[in-house]
């Protein structure tokens, strides 16, 4: 049971950063429409790779700044501001997604869409600083502790979480285009409900932290 609580909050945590459409989600759904099931599971191979890496060192570096909390609270106001920015963003700057649009993507190897999956996800920066937030925030509610089995249990939920959702895309992104599902309808709605609700609680933290 102790490692329940890492390992569902890296899937959570996972799930939440990769469910908004993004270029790694979307380019192995539109692999799998033009060329199959397997050159989108190896793309997705590829992706999850090098996530793995990137959750870990930033747990790492999360740990050495856990025992700063002048940081850990920098961390937090710099949070707020990103939180509320895109909730602002996707409440009422956003316009509603479109599922129509399809672009055409050459028949490729399954080595090459393996590699493919790594250069998107290695140029892809947000899970470090996003998974150095959420660690910090976790380990600050006791929800989480930096040590070696409990990183590697967080780390593991966190890949589960993200080859989970980049399945789902894989699995029910045609659907989605044929017809118009209420998730992708209120997408906009949901992530900026999400980032409100993340803004508040980082705000409510903050001024605990200088008034508590």
């Amino acid at each position: 049971m102790v490692y329940l609580t890492p390992l569902l909050s890296g899937f959570i945590a996972a799930a939440i950063g990769i469910i908004p459409p993004g270029l790694i989600n979307m380019t192995a759904a539109k692999i799998n429409l033009k060329e199959g099931k397997k050159n989108a599971l190896w793309f997705v191979i590829g992706a999850v790779l090098v996530i793995f890496f990137q959750v870990y060192v930033a747990v790492l570096f999360a740990q050495v700044i856990d025992n700063r909390p002048d940081v850990v609270t920098l961390l937090r106001e710099i949070g707020f501001v990103i939180f509320s920015i895109l909730t602002i963003y996707f409440l009422f700057i956003a316009k509603e997604p479109k599922t129509k649009k399809k672009s055409k993507i050459k028949k490729s190897s399954k080595k090459s869409r393996f590699f493919l999956g790594m250069l998107l996800s290695a140029l892809n920066f947000f899970p470090i600083p996003y998974y150095v937030v959420v660690s910090v925030t976790l380990a600050s509610y006791n929800l989480f502790v930096f040590e070696n089995s409990i990183i590697f249990t967080f780390v593991l939920g966190s890949i589960l979480g993200s080859f989970a959702v980049l399945y789902s895309y894989i699995g029910f992104f045609e659907k989605i285009e044929k017809k118009t599902d209420y998730l992708m309808r209120n997408m906009n709605t949901i992530i900026g409900s999400i980032t409100g609700l993340v803004a508040v609680v980082t705000l409510f933290n903050i001024l605990n932290y200088y008034f508590g």
